[in-house]
């Protein structure tokens, strides 16, 4: 069971279930995207910030993945 509770589809604010609906069709997991979704303004503002740094824009992708599986590994998240 989640520690945070992750927003069910019918409390969504339509574009957020929009990008869950294709995350989903993609095969990815939304645990992140429904779990953020309980602060709708903090919500914004890290993906404002996030999707850009995460696509490249600001390091490369290959490195923010390493250091992503990094921090989840000091931190024994094994994702």
């Amino acid at each position: 069971m989640p520690r945070v509770r992750l927003v069910p589809d019918q409390e969504l604010p339509p574009e957020t279930l929009q990008q869950v609906t294709a995350m989903e069709a993609a095969g990815q997991d939304t645990a992140l995207t429904r779990g953020l979704a309980n602060a709708p303004e903090f919500f914004k503002k890290y993906f404002s910030f996030y999707l850009p740094a995460r696509q490249g824009h600001s390091l490369d992708e290959a490195l923010i993945e390493l250091v992503r599986l990094k921090v989840a590994r000091l931190n024994d998240c094994f994702t």
